[in-house]
């Protein structure tokens, strides 16, 4: 593979009008489709297999016209104090917001609710329901303006009126702290070169492939049901990707032309060692997020290939770009130590060793007690996790600066917490002797439940074989409460299929919740399983080693559980929510681990290869193993400290997002990136390395024999000769 990037590398730099060409297209070509396509809002959601879900499919079936998927919206009323709802002079305002709610086109009904009895048992809350005939996604904004404008006129009247309900879903923004992390990438970059130029190189190439990476989403975004949340992530990692990866190739081709190679041959030779690097290490980022469909929730999956291509864009942006900008660079582009040279420093007194160095020989003297000390430190961290808590966001997770969150806490105040989290139950009694009696039992089944407040009489469909039933919770949505009364009406259900033939299913936004929940948990050791197992076998091959890359696993392990860690504190337990913008603690995203996981997993690998592979290459090239570690922290600690830092300054900066979940991921891939850069890659790593000694680097011959030789360290780019004298010196060790 050396062999192969060298070539490409050279290529490029030599035929860089050509490459430059090429891409500058692609990226006019994807902004050209995004401009043209249809604009994408919220991406649907549904999830295969799920109780929840079958449910909503027979609704469909059952009840034509009914829009079971489509949007909802609650329009709360509040009296004045001192004042009831059914006051003369409050009734006649909701009256007119109720009819002026019912003249928009995408409307399919309103209930008034004087009529469906729904004014609180003190008369001071009411609200009426919309009912609309298509989904949030494909709501216009006429509508959503409609529905505002009504609230506006009630408020008019003296009347607190909120509005809660998917109908107000907007498209996320991530605010100006995404321009910050880019400045700080920026900064680090021009603190690691010294130069401006060569600073500028990875931040270009990596926003010339998000560029390109975003515009094909936006594009496709209508056709495929691409939500705004996918490209926001894909975005988030494409920009991390491929700052990192333009900067080990810059950094690798400075290093080339300080041992006094042509610019040309240094970037053959930059290209076909840091460039094996990158594809490997882009191969396991690519595997973990396309690994996310094993999950089968086809947002997820959706969201992991959307971002996996981005990162493979980075990676052909890297190695066949980056050349050809160096070429375009020229002398603008110093070797490395050139600026000590310039300033005249490097003749008064001797080179003195770097930080990287330093620090790596006193790992290799302390390996117990640092590897002590980072795995308690971790450990430490890791310990909110044991308290994981997982749910879906719903208007009750909302900033209280929200209309949806005051809706929210006024039907709770009014009729009770588990009112924002009705249950609907759909009775399918095709196959049964007498539909009615079944739809009597289910409903006299579930009112002798815990937990249950109301129980709606069965509401039929015109075929007289299928009724909803609507069950209000005495708890709150998103407690275990609830949980365990979806559950108990699933159990009660069993029972009287036996008894009338009837199948009983749970719906609706919380037992959807629940549901996802469960699937979630359930395919996260598979994809555990699954992901850690291809890349291992990877790193197997990269490295030529059983320990190290069993080592990179088990470390990767300890950075995801302590960042899980972070993130429970943070965001259910309110630990510094102020400073990260969280205005409501409550469970962790049910997505959360199993996207950490993926994500993380592949960064951490990122890391591995980077540091890894310099070590590596010392030792084929004869270094004994604690001087190799050494070697390769002096050649690429500085770089990845640069990689890790700009990768924490880029997730950091979507923390400003107003989704919660883009927030939620963008302080969880941070932190996960520091815990593991710097924790495990910087102070664990070296030090399990220490205590191994050469067996790190064993591997059985007839593995040895069967695995394909792709040589990430380059021995291929090397002279015979030297080739020869290497061998040697590692037989005599």
């Amino acid at each position: 593979m050396a062999t192969f990037l060298y070539k490409l590398g050279r290529l490029s730099f030599r035929r860089r009008h050509f490459v430059a060409l090429i891409w500058v297209a692609l990226l006019t070509l994807a902004g050209v489709g995004a401009a043209s396509a249809p604009a994408a809002g919220n991406s649907s959601f549904s999830i295969p297999g799920t109780e929840a879900q079958k449910a909503f499919d027979l609704l469909e079936q059952r009840f034509p016209g009914v829009s079971a998927d489509g949007a909802t919206a609650r329009v709360v009323f509040k009296a004045p104090s001192g004042e009831k709802m059914t006051d003369p002079g409050n009734k006649a305002a909701v009256r007119e917001t109720v009819k002026e709610l019912g003249d928009g086109s995408e409307v399919a009904r309103v209930t008034d609710p004087y009529q469906a009895k729904a004014v609180s048992k003190d008369g001071t809350i009411a609200y009426a329901q919309v009912s609309y005939k298509v989904s949030g996604m494909e709501l216009e904004d006429s509508s959503r303006d409609a529905l505002q404008d009504s609230a506006q006129d009630a408020r008019k009247a003296g009347l607190t009126v909120e509005i809660g309900g998917d109908a107000l879903q907007t498209v996320p923004h991530t605010g100006s702290s995404e321009i910050i992390g880019i400045v700080v990438a920026a900064v680090v970059l021009v603190i690691t070169f010294g130069s401006l130029v060569a600073a500028g190189l990875p931040l270009l190439t990596a926003l010339i492939g998000v560029g390109i990476g975003v515009s094909a989403i936006t594009a496709l975004a209508s056709a495929l049901d691409l939500g705004s949340t996918t490209s926001t992530l894909a975005m988030m990692i494409g920009l991390a990707v491929g700052i990192d990866y333009a900067l080990f190739i810059v950094s690798r081709y400075r290093a080339e032309l300080a041992e006094g190679r042509d610019r040309e041959e240094a970037a053959g030779r930059a290209t076909g060692t840091a460039g094996s690097a990158v594809v490997f290490a882009g191969l396991t980022v690519v595997i973990a997020l396309v690994g996310l469909s094993v999950v089968n929730i086809p947002m997820l999956t959706k969201m992991g290939v959307a971002a996996a291509g981005t990162v493979a864009i980075a990676v052909l942006i890297a190695l066949t770009m980056i050349p050809a900008l160096l070429g375009y660079a020229g002398r603008r582009v110093k070797p490395m130590g050139e600026k000590g040279k310039r300033l005249g420093q490097a003749s008064k007194k001797p080179e003195r060793p770097n930080l990287g160095t330093r620090w790596a020989s006193f790992v290799v003297r302390r390996p117990i007690a640092v590897l002590l000390l980072g795995v308690i430190g971790l450990g430490a961290a890791a310990v909110p996790a044991s308290s994981l808590e997982l749910g879906l966001p719903d208007d009750g997770s909302q900033p209280t600066s929200t209309t949806q969150r005051r809706a929210y806490d006024l039907l709770s105040e009014g009729f009770g917490p588990g009112f924002n989290g009705p249950l609907m139950v759909v009775v399918d009694a095709k196959d049964s002797d007498d539909p009615k009696a079944a739809f009597t039992a289910v409903g006299d089944g579930i009112k002798g439940l815990e937990d249950v407040v109301t129980v709606t009489p069965p509401a039929p469909n015109k075929a007289g074989d299928t009724a909803t039933i609507t069950v209000i919770p005495g708890s709150q949505p998103s407690s275990v409460t609830t949980e365990n009364l979806v559950h108990g009406i699933r159990d009660a259900g069993t029972d009287i299929k036996a008894d009338t033939d009837a199948n009983v299913l749970v719906t609706g936004s919380t037992a959807m919740n629940i549901d996802v929940s469960e699937k979630l948990n359930d395919a996260l050791i598979p994809y555990l399983v699954l992901v850690v197992g291809l890349a291992f076998l990877l790193l197997i091959v990269v490295f030529r080693s059983i320990l190290v890359p069993l080592k990179a696993a088990l470390g990767f392990l300890l950075s995801v559980m302590a960042a899980l860690g972070a993130v429970v504190a943070v965001f259910q337990w309110g630990w510094l929510s102020g400073l990260m913008g969280v205005e409501q603690t409550g469970p962790v995203m049910s997505m959360m681990p199993i996207f950490m996981v993926g994500v993380v997993f592949g960064l951490a690998m990122d890391y591995e290869v980077f540091l890894v592979t310099r070590m590596r290459e010392a030792y084929v090239h004869g270094e004994k193993a604690g001087q190799a570690i050494v070697t390769g922290f002096r050649h690429g600690a500085r770089v990845v400290t640069a990689a890790a830092v700009i990768m924490m300054a880029v997730f950091a900066g979507f923390i400003g997002s107003s989704e919660s979940m883009v927030k939620m991921i963008g302080f969880g891939l941070a932190i996960a990136v520091f815990f593991d850069a710097f924790i495990v890659r910087m102070a664990i790593v070296p030090a399990v390395l220490a205590l191994l000694g050469r067996k790190a680097w064993w591997l059985p011959k007839w593995l040895d024999r069967a695995l394909p030789n792709v040589d990430v360290e380059g021995e291929g780019l090397r002279p015979d000769s030297d080739r020869g004298d290497t061998d040697r010196e590692l037989v005599r060790a």
